[in-house]
């Protein structure tokens, strides 16, 4: 049973992702009932949050055993007796799993309501309580100390300080208001703590505001996988050319014993900052981050760069994480993109152009990842194919672990290739109910297997550089 509708999509980018998915291979791979039907299924579950939260541990500073019975800790003083279980990850051994409850029903609606934003609102499914930023409109009356309903404005259509709102919203919850509807607009510009205190979401997550912060890392499934597939060795030197927030940086880092270097990239300054500030609070020496458009990182001349800074000599780099820009139509929970079909399709060009700079500094031997968190042919497979086509010396890939399904079809590329790409579709599993009975009797080999399943949509390709790219760079 579905609580929210399938993801809101302008009718040409729902047409655009529906010719995608029922492309020429895919419809005589089953039958185009079947694909129909596997489609339907995908934008319905976008719009509803994974069934379990990742964390990932940081090893570096904690071994995973330790840092689990911290976590059953933190987890017993916000659910008292209810028994929440933590697993770790077989496959990826510095992950856990923690299963959320929900959907949960007969919630009673409260007359004092509060309006969010949408971003907000996904948050709150994910086990966030609203803070004072994304809090959009409120009752006229509202206190602090009421119960409130919380609603998202997956529109985005609700005017800030509103009363009331009539347009269209989805019910998330109670909870209890820490604030006055007076504090909230009337106050200072900069306030940003906790407007509301979730008592009763619809999907019951635990909190991880300021939870453990020096030792865990929240990360969809995913892209955990990412820096496994990677295989960073001590002593490495590493490019992660779209870092922030740096989640795969860090990640990266640890799995290198902090012994190496890794270099992170992103132009946005405040993004890079955050990024600096999480390898210092997961105690990471090994990153050096840079404020620095990835697209120009590749050094044509002599001329001086940042010491030690892009841009950067062809071939310096052992491996290479391209976790590229894009449409990001694959993040849960999502109800609502008013994106244009030119906004959606506009990452191609982008992609293919970090693609080209990524492989002229990548060393001989050595290892590039790319990865996206959107469902869309073209972000994936199809630039496989083109990468494949524009660099001979490129080739595909195995990928340890390989927890994700295979590729998508439709891009020309064979049954062979499709198998060594990861493509996580989280449509191949049905909607879960979960409560606190069924978790106590929950397998754990099943709640490994639904977190493998019910995640982000997500793609991860693999390549081998099997020759140097030198003189064609020189020759340019």
């Amino acid at each position: 049973m579905y609580v929210f509708p399938k993801i809101s999509l302008r009718p040409e980018v729902e047409n655009y992702l529906k010719e995608s998915f029922l492309n020429e291979e895919a419809v005589s791979a089953s039958s185009r009932q079947e694909a129909e039907r596997k489609f339907e299924t995908l934008l319905l579950r976008l719009s509803h949050p994974p069934s379990l939260t990742t964390v990932r541990v940081n090893t570096h500073l904690g071994s995973v055993q330790h840092v689990r019975g911290l976590l059953l800790e933190e987890l017993q003083k916000q659910f008292g007796e209810s028994s929440i279980p933590v697993v770790q990850h077989p496959a990826l051994p510095d992950v856990l799993l923690i299963p959320m409850t929900g959907p949960r029903k007969n919630i009673e609606k409260q007359q004092c309501e509060v309006i969010v934003g949408a971003q907000c609102g996904n948050a709150v499914l994910r086990g966030a309580h609203v803070y004072v930023p994304g809090i959009v409109s409120a009752s006229k009356f509202m206190k602090a100390g009421d119960v409130i309903s919380v609603y998202s404005d997956i529109n985005g259509k609700c005017k800030k300080g509103a009363k009331e709102f009539d347009g269209t919203k989805v019910f998330l919850g109670n909870g209890i208001s820490e604030l006055s509807r007076k504090d909230i607009f009337n106050g200072l510009p900069d306030l940003k703590g906790i407007g509301i205190r979730m008592t009763e979401p619809i999907y019951l997550s635990p909190s991880f505001d300021n939870v453990l912060p020096s030792y865990i890392f929240l990360q969809n499934l995913p892209s955990t996988v990412v820096a496994h597939v990677l295989d960073p060795q001590p002593g490495e030197k590493i490019l992660d050319m779209c870092a922030a927030p740096g989640g795969k940086t860090t990640h990266t880092a640890a799995l290198m014993q902090d012994k190496g270097e890794v270099i992170a990239l992103d132009k946005i300054l405040t993004k890079v900052n955050k990024l600096k500030q999480n390898a210092s609070l997961l105690g990471l020496h090994s990153i050096r981050a840079f404020c620095f458009d990835a697209t120009k990182a590749l050094k044509l001349d002599t001329t001086d760069g940042i010491e030690g800074g892009p841009p950067f000599l062809p071939e310096s780099f052992d491996r290479i994480i391209l976790d590229a820009p894009c449409s990001g139509m694959g993040q849960r929970p999502n109800m609502a993109c008013t994106w244009t079909l030119k906004e959606v399709t506009s990452y191609q060009p982008l992609q293919r152009k970090l693609l080209h700079v990524a492989v002229q500094l990548l060393k001989p031997g050595g290892v590039l990842v790319y990865s996206t968190c959107t469902i869309t042919l073209a972000e994936n497979e199809e630039q496989v194919a083109w990468a494949l086509r524009t660099f001979p010396c490129l080739q595909l890939q195995p990928q340890e672990p390989q927890i994700g399904g295979e590729g998508m079809v439709g891009a020309g590329l064979t049954l062979e290739q499709l198998k060594q790409l990861q493509r996580f579709d989280p449509s191949v599993v049905p909607l879960q109910n979960m409560d606190t009975d069924s978790l106590g009797e929950a397998r754990r080999e099943d709640m490994i297997w639904l977190a493998n399943k019910d995640c982000i949509g997500f793609f991860i390709a693999k390549f081998l550089k099997c020759q140097s790219t030198k003189e064609k760079v020189s020759q340019k």
